[in-house]
């Protein structure tokens, strides 16, 4: 019973639990099973919490027979690493945190938990700010699709914990594709909402808009059912308000086929490897079959690398500048660079990014009222070697550093629009291919109907796997 349990998705598994059918307790031993399986081959989530998840299950439980009901209803999730659990360690992969212990549950992870959530364990993630999901504290995350390579990151341990079963549903948090980039190389979806749609954990900017927490899941249905359950107004995010929309899951659970949609395959400048370019040539030309108007273009995007870069570092050590005297040594090295970047640019250079970063902003609104929606990959590379930080080359065109290749979603990152990703097919050696769609402001619901009609199109195998 338990190996069934984990292959049915979030939905179907929520609803077992609203009807009786299955406890909270039952689903977390289930989950702990395959997380046995799982962990020695793959290193999803290096830090469980399983006796807080079997508390939390009795009490949930307790909850449902007294007829108090949860939006989850006590359904088995995983949480970033860098985010706080109360009780559990909080790395952030880095072995400044390494010991650390959070003392309370942050608010992400609080109205989580309020909304029905049990916390199996802490996923792992990249070391303070990559791509890559390996860390000095747990080390490297493998893709469930094929161990040599990479899941991505830096929410990958998410993904894998999803794609194989070992959790119903992941949290993550997305700063330059956190959480697009594992989504598309682990055949998973996740949404980078608007800013303020979900509160966040505590920042040292409370007033940033590109680092956002959001929803993974295996299909678009389940992510919605997250989503709705991760969203609310919360006095300590300045950013979030309240909303009286209805639920996300019922966007999802409609798919529509849009009139008109754009894509665009490289952004007119961005180097993107060969088989992303034919699965998104037969994404375009399904639309197309379809009878949906496609055009082929994006908003012009130049200097918007020199303005994240810019202010990624400026962000990277207004956070990090408490502890950069005492624990510079334990600073990965591209990590480093970003927060001397910060430390040592000039206040030009941030005027010019942030004046790039509107001008990117307006061009986007200006192109998305025209085409309603932008569809481009949600990688420019396909999975590589775990054991490679970054591609040092990108379809013959050098990187010039550890964000270069991740340059299509972390444009996007900067302008503060939603951005869903989804999976669309996989490469003849069997890898996954994911592209993001992006949309106006707020838009969520329209991104869920869209994501839902094309995976319902394309019909592709949502089922966890074994690792290969």
């Amino acid at each position: 019973m338990s190996t069934e349990l984990t292959k049915l998705g979030a939905l179907a598994v929520r609803d077992l639990l609203i009807s009786g059918e299955v406890s909270s307790a039952e689903l977390v031993e289930a989950a702990a099973a395959r997380l046995a399986v799982v962990e020695p081959e793959l290193n999803a989530v290096p830090t469980l919490c399983l006796d807080r998840a079997r508390e939390q299950a009795r009490t949930a439980d307790a909850a449902r027979r007294a007829g108090r009901t949860s939006l989850l209803g006590g359904l088995p999730i995983v949480v970033k690493d860098n985010n706080d659990v109360e009780g559990v360690r909080n790395t952030g992969g880095t072995a400044i945190f390494r010991d650390r212990i959070s003392t309370e549950s942050d608010r992400t992870v609080a109205l989580m938990e309020a909304n029905g959530a049990i916390t199996l364990g802490k996923s792992n993630l990249s070391e303070l700010g990559g791509a890559q999901t390996t860390n000095s504290v747990h080390g490297a995350t493998r893709n469930p699709y094929d161990r040599r390579l990479t899941c991505g990151g830096s929410s990958g341990g998410a993904a894998v914990a999803l794609a194989t079963g070992e959790a119903w549903l992941a949290h993550g948090n997305d700063y330059g594709g956190s959480l697009r980039i594992p989504a598309a190389f682990c055949n998973v979806t996740g949404l980078r909402p608007t800013p303020g749609r979900v509160p966040r954990k505590r920042l040292s900017d409370p007033f940033d808009t590109i680092a956002v927490e959001g929803p993974m899941a295996r299909d678009v249905a389940d992510l919605a059912l997250f989503f709705d359950a991760m969203t609310g107004y919360d006095p300590g995010d300045i950013l979030t308000a309240p909303t009286g929309e209805p639920p996300f899951l019922e966007a999802a659970l409609a798919p529509l086929k849009p009139a008109k949609v754009a894509i665009s395959a490289a952004l007119g400048l961005l180097p993107v490897e060969a088989p992303i370019r034919l699965a998104l040539e037969d994404l375009s030309a399904m639309l197309g079959r379809a009878g949906v108007a496609v055009a082929h273009g994006s908003p012009d995007v130049t200097g918007a690398m020199d303005a994240f870069r810019v202010l990624r570092g400026e962000g990277f050590y207004a956070n990090f500048e408490p502890l950069f005297d005492t624990h510079r040594e334990l600073f990965p090295a591209p990590v480093l660079a970003d927060l001397l970047r910060g430390r040592d640019q000039p206040g030009h250079a941030i005027v010019t990014a942030n004046r790039q970063r509107s001008e990117l902003y307006r061009r986007a609104v200006d192109f998305l009222d025209q085409h309603d929606f932008l569809i481009c990959p949600a990688t420019q590379a396909m999975p590589f070697a775990v054991e490679t930080l970054f591609p040092t080359s990108l379809a013959g065109q050098p990187m010039q550093d550890y964000v270069d290749w991740i340059s299509i979603t972390a444009i996007w990152s900067l302008t503060g629009l939603p951005a869903i990703a989804i999976p669309i097919g996989f490469s003849r050696d069997g890898l996954p291919i994911g592209v993001q769609i992006l949309s106006h402001a707020r838009r969520e619901a329209d991104l869920f109907r869209l994501a839902a009609w094309i995976e319902r199109e394309l019909a592709l195998p949502k089922t966890p796997i074994d690792p290969r």
